[in-house]
């Protein structure tokens, strides 16, 4: 066991000394030592329950045979950080995550590890770690806060984000928004539709790296607390049987994963993510491998937000494992963590209700639902939510209306000063420039609220696994390096096809090479973490991870 390298020996009697301090026995001195990540605080609705998860972890490890060592991950809240300066820290966050799991993994010469999170950096960060430090590990979902409720209709957060919009634009009172505010979350888990928290937790689930069921599961469901304990003894299996992450998280798991993401239709962040988890893995994932699955997967579940469905729909359907059911004809057979395979755990778990999970013949979209697209204005990638984006949509031709930041963007979408037909372009938002890639779920949800339904919205920043509409996000190369869309100017047309899968900017060259000769990108003052990670981050194409 490697950890047997701090307990082992003469020389490691003062470490031993250390442990015994802990209450270590004897007898636990010859157990495995495994770790449980915990991104438990009181600060983020999705975490504010882990520590019950975790105390059912550490009662499986102990019936499982190992002694736990817990020890806590920063997690931060997007939702709380949404529309101010703190969005900029949410993205790099995930990069100490993954650092900070390995600092106390590698330090202490830990068997194996289980770790417990929610919330759209922090799964992925931890997912991140456990393939870099490659040895036995399991993942534990939070899960999704049940829906709210007013006046006969289900509610979550993004309703109230567009309520914000509904106020600008006349339609709702402040009181009727305050009064919505204290009736949409309702309590513990992450944020209620296929948003980027429950995304990464299906996608979890669907490269095999948490047991099945976990991905769905709401928060306060026994099932979840069921779980946390399985996982806790299955993690001794995992360590007895030497079965490490990079043996779950393959080629063929990571495309099951974009398979599953393509017929849930999910959050735009997830490219993101799977790439640099893909990218810790050390497997071969580009943005051409999705357009490819998307090409030949149908989009079966009309989730929030841009269908009816919460999570808590998906869970009573059958979650992951009957999206495996249904996708078996197309998935690669691959191991998980359960010591089962995709295919059998796909033949033992049917759909449940064919209204949540559709039938292949009668999909909710023929294609997947995310799409990268190329051209003069993303040269090197940029992704939509075609599944949120209506038909009459998915070609559209119009003026640029240019903001260098997305504050002065959402002033002039509450003000007005946007009209049906024009491409909104936010850029100076990417990785670096932002720098940390904020999210635009204030704007898009304003233009939601106030009723626009001809309006693109086009940056080089990312999108809140909540937006729905013509939204293009994750444009690359962005702005602050060099990309075209730091060229584009009031005015210049700018076509979207989502049928070809283009993106345009119809300036001609010689034009662009005259802007690019006296281009003068604004100053921004940045310090500390964003300053350093301002200096090391890559572009979103390759995942925005360290170069």
């Amino acid at each position: 066991m490697r950890s047997h390298t701090i307990k082992k020996g003469v020389a490691r009697s003062p470490n031993r000394a250390l442990l015994r301090s802990l209450g270590i026995t004897d007898r636990e001195m010859d157990l495995p030592f495994i770790g449980i990540a915990n991104a438990w605080n009181d600060i983020v609705p999705g975490h504010v329950h882990l520590r019950n998860l975790a105390g059912k972890v550490r009662e499986g490890i102990a019936a499982g045979g190992g002694v736990p060592f817990e020890f806590g991950v920063i997690g931060i809240c997007d939702g709380v950080a949404m529309g101010h300066e703190g969005m900029r820290y949410a993205l790099p966050s995930r990069e100490n995550i993954a650092d900070s799991i390995e600092l106390m993994t590698e330090s202490h010469c830990l068997d194996g590890l289980v770790c417990v999170g929610t919330c759209d950096k922090i799964v992925p960060g931890m997912l991140m770690a456990a393939a870099r430090i490659n040895i036995p590990a399991i993942v534990v979902t939070g899960g999704n806060m049940l829906p709210g409720y007013r006046a006969g209709k289900d509610l979550s957060l993004i309703d109230v984000f567009e309520g914000v919009g509904r106020v600008a634009g006349g339609s709702m009172t402040e009181q009727e928004l305050a009064e919505l505010e204290c009736c949409s979350m309702p309590g513990c888990g992450s944020c209620q539709g296929l948003y980027t928290a429950n995304t990464m937790a299906c996608m979890t689930e669907a490269m095999g790296m948490s047991l099945p069921g976990c991905g769905a599961a709401p928060a306060v469901d026994a099932v979840k607390l069921r779980i946390a304990r399985e996982s806790g003894e299955r993690i001794c299996g995992l360590i007895e049987e030497n079965i490490r992450p990079r043996d779950i998280i393959t080629k063929e798991s990571m495309e099951n994963a974009v398979r599953v993401d393509m017929a849930l239709g999910g959050s735009t962040n997830t490219v993101l993510h799977l790439m640099a988890i893909a990218a810790e893995a050390q497997v071969p994932l580009t943005l051409d491998t999705f357009n490819r699955i998307s090409d030949t997967t149908p989009h079966l579940c009309n989730m929030q937000p841009a269908g009816p469905h919460a999570m808590v729909a998906l869970h009573r359907a059958g979650g992951i494992p009957s999206i495996f059911h249904r996708l078996a004809g197309t998935l690669n057979d691959s191991l998980t963590v359960s010591g089962k395979t995709t295919l059998e755990i796909a033949r033992a778990h049917p759909v449940l209700d064919e209204n949540v999970i559709r039938p292949l013949e009668d999909p909710v979209h023929e294609g997947g639902g995310l799409r990268i697209l190329f051209g003069s204005l993303a040269p090197d990638g940029a992704v939509v939510k075609c599944g949120a984006v209506s038909m009459d949509m998915w070609r559209h031709k119009g003026p640029a209306k240019v903001f260098d930041g997305e504050k002065e963007a959402m002033e002039a979408i509450l003000s007005r000063q946007i009209n049906e037909g024009d491409v909104i372009v936010i850029r100076y938002e990417g990785p670096k420039g932002g720098p940390g890639m904020p999210e635009m779920l204030s704007p898009t949800s304003a233009l939601m609220g106030l009723g626009y339904t001809r309006v693109v919205l086009i940056t080089d920043g990312r999108f809140s696994g909540g937006t729905r509409g013509p939204c293009i996000g994750h444009v690359a190369p962005e702005a602050a390096s060099d990309g075209p869309i730091g060229l584009v100017r009031d005015g210049d047309r700018i076509e979207i096809d989502l049928f070809e899968r283009r993106l345009e900017l119809h300036v001609k060259p010689q034009e662009l090479k005259k802007r690019k000769a006296t281009r003068t990108p604004p100053q921004k003052k940045i310090s500390g973490v964003l300053a350093r990670y301002a200096g090391l981050v890559g572009q979103a194409n390759t995942g925005a991870v360290f170069r």
